[in-house]
Formats: C-alpha cells, structure tokens, sequence
C-alpha cells in the first residue's frame, strides 16, 4: 500500500495552482454572510427560482464499471461548462506546470476514492472532487492568511458552523472524513440557496451574502444573474475561482489533449477508519500500524498533539493492510497507550524549565508538544501536555479539558530582568517599609 502511494505520486493535471498566477489558496470569506442555520431562510427570502437536481443523469454508486477514479469523475460532470479567456489562461498555465501537479497529485491520492464515493451518495456533481486542487493543492494542513484550514479550507466560524471541532488536541477542518462532510454539505446549501452550481462555488468562494447582494443589485438593473452577468462584480479571486475549476476539468476530461499523464488511481477505497475509544499516542498508534509517521499523519492531519484523546466520535484512518496489523499488533501490545497527561499552570511565573523539572523531561520536550514559541512562556490559566509520572495518572485526559482547555503565552523574561525586577521589588518594599515607620513616629509625636 505505500507502494501504491509513491506510484500514485500525481493525482489531478491539478498540482500547478499553487504556483500558479491568481493560485493561491482562498479563505471562504463570510463577510456580510448568514450563519449556516440562516441559510434556508434567506434563500427563501431571496430565492423564488426552484432547486434543481442536484446532478442529472448520474450513475447509482454501485453501476460505476470505472477502473480508476478519473474515470469515475469524468462519468459524473454535471455543471454547466464556461468557455472564455479566464479558463483558457488557467488551462495552459496548469498544464505547464508537471512537478507542481507531480506535488499535488501526490497528495490527492489516498483522498479522491472518498470524495468522489461522496458526493456520488449524494448525487452531486463529481467534479466537485477536484475543488481541493483550487482550495488548498490538496494539502491538509494547508493554512491561508485569513485562518482558513484543511483541504477545503474553512475558517474557523465557518467551521464552527459546520459541526467541526476545533480545540487544543485536534482541528476537525483538517481531517478528511468531517471536513468532506462538511465542505459537501455547505455546498448542498449553497446550491439549493442559488439553484446554480457556479454560484454557489462562488458564494463558497466568497461567502452567500456577496453573493445575494450582486443578484440583488443586478436584479435591480435589469441585468443577468447568471456567474459570467455577475463576475464583473466580484473580486478578482473569486472571478477566476470558477474559470480555475474549469480548467482542471478539462484537464481530467481528456489529459492527452494537454500533454498531461494522469497516474491511475485504483477505484477502491484507501483507507479504512477504525473507532478509537481511549487516548493513544500518535507515535504509537503509527507504531501499531506499521507507518511512518509521516504515513500517519497524512491520514490523520486533524490531531494536533503528540496524544489522540479517545472518545466515541474518536476514528483513526488507516489503510486497508495497516488496519489489519493495527489490530493485531494492539491485542499483543500489553503496555499503556499513552504517556501523556494533562497540567493547569497556577503561577504566573513559571518557567519552562521548571515546567520540564517537574515533569522529568526537558524544556524541548514541554515546548514541541505544546507549540510554545522560542523565548515564550505559558501564562497561569492554561493547561499543557506533560508527561505522565506514574501509574497513578494512568486514566485518559477528561472530556471537560478537551473541549475547554486553553493555553496562551507571553514573553519569556531573561534571569537579567527577572533579577532587576526583584531588586526594583525588594527596594520597594523596602522603601515602603521605611515610609510606614516614618509616618508612624510622626504620628506618635503629635499625640504627644
């Protein structure tokens, strides 16, 4: 199976956006935008136009005879095709990029069988599965400037919405399985808000309520509401958002037209999700399931600490055979799964070294599993992960701190200004100490 992850090594004629003009990622910006649970209300207020079918003419998921996944995409397009400058520029600008889409495609491997078996479940269009290329280059820790996240790059507040944790231990905008749920049903929202696929990957793009006020504004013009009446309106990211999409779909249409060799993704599932109930270190788990850290982590992006807390909702990717030896390796393994544990930071300052003294280990260890900058230290309040003791902390961390627990720096004072400063305080005190007594002898004299 890593084998196949090396030989997949170019999923989407798609790599080239992140080195393409206008091809950075894009936050999903909810300026002026309803929450999630305002969407149907306003696209009844706005909307008179009925919901069209979500994708005509799509095959059942169990008809699909396709041998790869490219194959399977092609067999679902459903959106309307823009033919115009934007997407000719994008189309070459793409295709001349082979190590940018030997990057991406890459990535896009272990992901796409999952996507696409999605939206096929929901009858959507299935080129919609190469949107992540134009998002985020199909990398899950990809990170815009605007804070949005994972593959399909939600913000936080969007995310939120959406149903994805987000908490010190894992970003659920990250994982595959709830940030494809997610993205997926925002754009079901988005399309039965719009009636139109190229708008809502608009509105995805640049949040619905821009885009309900140039329907609006054109409307009150008499103009089109059409994307291509409407693009003038828009900002130049979101103008070429679509012509991107289309681009890339033409690519996967028909790769030798472009020069481009698409590597044959089997059409079968990569991974496989196993429920995890108790907390486990990520070392281990990789460990149990014979891969590479990295292996792991490209599969499981959305833990953000060295410890994966367990939970009912708590699953692991793994390929199919790596599973398997999870499984087996886990029922002989006979010691804890995990060395980490929780600690609440009481004084304000405490120093890391302390922190690490305390906990048998040393300042690098305590900085790298809690992200603490250089020259930072953690302000009394937060909570931290440091390594278990003893047997006696042997239980999993508790669902309060998961979901509550925060922690904030501040800068690290050198010993030279903590010295100073205990000398200012010691002369303080001591003046002040001084000034009481004067002012009590003065106050004697005057009874005298």
């Amino acid at each position: 199976m890593h084998d196949m992850i090396r030989k997949t090594v170019a999923t989407a004629a798609l790599a080239l956006l992140a080195t393409s003009p206008l091809g950075s990622p894009f936050a999903h910006a909810m300026d002026n935008a309803p929450s999630a649970g305002a969407v149907n209300a306003t696209a009844n207020a706005l909307n008179a136009r009925p919901a069209l079918p979500l994708a005509p003419g799509l095959l059942k998921v169990d008809e699909y005879k396709e041998t790869d996944v490219w194959g399977r995409i092609r067999s679902g397009y459903a959106i309307p095709d823009i033919d115009n400058s934007l997407v000719a520029r994008h189309t070459q600008a793409y295709s001349a990029r082979p190590d940018s889409l030997k990057r991406i495609s890459g990535r896009a491997s272990p992901y796409l069988y999952h996507i696409v078996q999605e939206l096929e479940k929901r009858g959507m269009p299935t080129e919609l599965a190469l949107l992540p290329v134009i998002e985020s280059a199909f990398n899950p820790q990809a990170l815009s400037t605007a804070d949005a996240a994972g593959l399909w790059q939600f913000v936080p507040g969007t995310g939120k919405d959406y149903n994805l944790k987000q908490n010190m231990f894992k970003d659920e905008r990250r994982g595959v399985l709830a940030s494809t749920d997610a993205a997926l049903t925002y754009l079901q929202r988005l399309y039965t808000m719009f009636g139109d696929w190229q708008l809502a990957l608009a509105a995805y793009n640049w949040g619905e309520g821009n885009i309900q006020r140039i329907i609006k504004k054109n409307q009150a013009l008499g103009k089109g509401t059409d994307f291509e009446s409407l693009a003038e309106l828009m900002p130049l990211e979101t103008r070429n958002y679509v012509p991107k999409l289309q681009a890339v779909k033409n690519i996967v249409a028909n790769p030798s037209q472009y020069n481009v060799a698409l590597p044959v993704i089997d059409n079968q599932p990569y991974f496989t999700a196993i429920d995890k109930t108790s907390d486990i270190d990520v070392a281990v788990a990789a460990q149990l399931a014979e891969m590479s850290l990295d292996e792991f982590r490209a599969l499981n992006p959305q833990f953000k600490k060295p410890v994966i807390t367990g939970g009912e909702k708590t699953k692991i990717l793994l390929p199919k055979e790596n599973a398997e030896k999870f499984h087996l390796n886990l029922a002989q393994w006979g010691r804890e799964l995990s060395t980490w544990t929780t600690h609440t930071i009481t004084s304000a300052r405490t120093s890391i070294a302390a922190l690490a003294s305390k906990f048998g280990t040393t300042p690098e260890v305590i900085r790298q599993a809690n992200n603490i900058p250089a020259k930072s230290t953690v302000k009394a309040g937060s909570t931290i992960l440091v390594p278990k003791l003893s047997a006696s902390q042997a239980g999993d961390i508790a669902e309060n701190i998961i979901d509550n627990a925060v922690v904030a720096f501040e800068a690290e004072r050198s010993p030279r200004v903590q010295a100073k400063a205990s000398r200012y305080k010691a002369k303080a005190s001591t003046s002040s100490t001084k000034e009481r007594i004067a002012r009590n002898t003065s106050s004697k004299r005057k009874q005298r």
